[in-house]
Order: C-alpha cells, then structure tokens, then sequence
C-alpha cells in the first residue's frame, strides 16, 4: 500500500508539473491537499528576544512548514548601489547568490512573517541592509507577481516605544512588493528579556496572536490586493508605457501587465 501511495504521488506530480500554469508553490499546494500554509520568517536579529518569540507564536498558531532566517546570521551584507538590479537585472548584484535562499523562501510562502526589535525608533540595521537588496522589487521597477497573493505580518517591540515607525519600515516594503494584506503588531514589553516580561503583557500578546492568527487563516488563499495596491500598480503601469526604464519595460511585457493581464487574476 505505501508503495501504491507513493507511485501514485509520483504520477500526480509529473501531471502537476506539465501543465504550464503551475509554478512550484502550486505543486506544494496541489500535493497537500491545499491545505498546508508556509510561513518564512525573517528575524532582524540573531538573538531571540521578545520579538522572535511573539512571531514564533504566531508562527506556531498558523501551523504548517516553517521556514526561518536570522539577520545578519543568514545574510549580513550591505547594498553596494551599483544600481545593477535596477538598470540590468537582480542576477548581475554582487549578492545575488548569497540572498537567493531567502528570496527562494519568501516566494514559495503563503505568509512572510517580518520582525525586527526596534532600534532607535527604527528596524535594526540588518533589516534594513536586508529590505534594501529588493528595491527593484517594487512595483515601480519588477514585482514578483506571487507577491499579489501573499499575506505578511510585521512585528516589532520595544521596552518603551518606536513600535509603529518600525513596523512602517517593513510594511513599505511589503506594500511596494505588491503583498497583498499586511498586518502589522508592535508592543511595549517594558524589558529587554522575554524571560523577565510581566506575565499580563504575554497574555495580551497570547490573545492578540491567537485573533491575528484567525484572519490570517480565514483569508489563506483567498486574499486579494487592496484598491491602493491595484491603483498604485496601474500607475506603474502607465510609466512603463512610456518607457521608464528599458529591463523594467521589457519584464512588464513579458508579464503581459501592458495588457489586461494582471499578477492577482
């Protein structure tokens, strides 16, 4: 019988594979049933403080494939601004190679979970050297279209305050990435230890993560973009129309977006 299931498995996957509509994500979904969610988190830290445990938390009440990256652990350099992702393509970046697990990551999730403590009322500098390297990402230049059907969450803490510029700093990326809800979670723990936060400010988070983990749920592949997003994208559109930039011109082409055609159809 296991022998059947897993020939079986093997004929489904061929199928899946040769029908061209089908990126790799969707042979993930195809092959559980489409009931699994991956979630990619990005730490804007190598410690794991209070902010790494409050999106393990919520990590752990969405369920599903987890997949984690420590900044600077896992990526630790800065953009060069050589401008190569821009004018050329993303492959000729110094970096490119070195990123390319995480980007990898990010695209096959359903939730990318952002969380960086808050560093002089801003995201810490790995975040942000990280965030940098996907500016030609950005609606205005090439968006990844899977991007338009994703969800992502930005968390920050302080032991006072900062929460919401920092959250600002991630959720702008997401935004100009073309995701398609993003919800953002910043508290004042009061301490620069999990282990020494008050025990009623760990309940109210254990509440907050609970309802935040419910919508998140409610809308797995369901969500579409916001009418900001759509506006925003036809603006984009209109530029590249009037050929703004030449590799940016030649990728919304290629999509099919100087059509009808739209990444969250």
């Amino acid at each position: 019988m296991a022998e059947l299931n897993f020939s079986l498995t093997c004929i489904n996957l061929v199928e899946i594979l040769n029908r061209k509509a089908y990126s790799y994500p969707d042979v993930f979904q195809q092959l559980t049933g489409g009931n699994s969610m991956r979630i990619t988190i990005i730490h804007g830290q190598n410690h794991k403080g209070s902010t790494y445990h409050i999106a393990r938390m919520l990590a752990e009440k969405l369920g599903g494939e987890m997949k984690e990256f420590f900044l600077p652990k896992d990526f630790d350099s800065f953009c060069a601004g050589c401008t190569s992702c821009f004018g050329k393509d993303e492959k000729l970046c110094p970096h490119y190679e070195k990123l390319k697990p995480i980007t990898q990551a990010m695209d096959m999730a359903d939730v990318i979970i952002l969380a960086s403590p808050v560093y002089v009322y801003h995201v810490t500098g790995a975040m942000k050297a990280f965030l940098d390297h996907y500016g030609y990402r950005w609606m205005v230049h090439r968006p990844e279209e899977k991007m338009f059907r994703k969800q992502a969450v930005c968390i920050s803490t302080a032991a006072g305050a900062g929460m919401k510029s920092t959250n600002k700093d991630m959720a702008d990326s997401t935004f100009f990435w073309g995701v398609a809800k993003t919800y953002k979670y910043g508290i004042a723990v009061f301490e620069t230890s999990w282990a020494r936060v008050n025990s009623r400010v760990k309940r109210r988070i254990d509440k907050k993560t609970t309802a935040l983990a419910k919508k998140i749920k409610k809308n797995q592949r369901k969500v579409k973009p916001s009418i900001k997003t759509k506006v925003y994208f036809n603006v984009m559109r209109m530029m590249q129309k009037n050929g703004f930039n030449k590799a940016d011109g030649d990728y919304w082409k290629e999509k099919g977006w100087m059509g009808k055609k739209r990444p969250w159809k």
